[in-house]
């Protein structure tokens, strides 16, 4: 399956957390997003913005504490944080495979660190510092599914 990437560039928060809701509004059960880069890049700002477009009102924190936190809106966001993870194949349980292949969407911060436990079918985000006031969003989508949500997607 061919898969396709475009970049977006963001100079504010709001605009990482407006890309977000973009792909929350039309997210479906099933969506996995991948979060990669580095402390302060804008993963969580852009989770943030997904729960938003996904009709989540609590407020969306970074799990870094904990490796899961689940959010209700019109689907379940299950919201992953490998960070702290030394060992992340010792460390999710069969629980894992259930909630990223279940009925909710998933988004995976520091995805890198579990490369070989993810799905093929995906939307992976980078998440570039290009300054203290620019960002750079890498998005590449792959499978039928993740390949037409990035296709709908409109970014500067």
């Amino acid at each position: 399956m061919a898969g396709l990437t475009i970049s977006c560039e963001s100079s504010r928060p709001e605009d990482t957390r407006s890309l977000g809701r973009q792909l929350g509004i039309v997210a479906q059960p099933g969506d996995v997003f991948l979060l990669v880069g580095e402390l302060g890049a804008g993963k969580t700002v852009f989770t943030q913005g997904l729960g938003e477009g996904m009709g989540i009102r609590e407020p969306i924190n970074s799990p870094t504490f904990v490796l899961l936190r689940e959010y209700q809106g019109r689907l379940t966001l299950y919201h992953y944080d490998l960070y702290r993870l030394a060992n992340v194949e010792s460390t999710v349980t069969r629980e894992w495979e259930e909630f990223l292949y279940g009925q909710g969407v998933s988004a995976v911060e520091w995805a890198n660190r579990a490369s070989e436990l993810l799905p093929a079918d995906c939307l992976l985000l980078e998440f570039l510092i290009e300054s203290d006031t620019r960002r750079v969003l890498k998005l590449t989508a792959s499978g039928e599914r993740h390949v037409a949500l990035l296709s709908s997607l409109h970014c500067s």
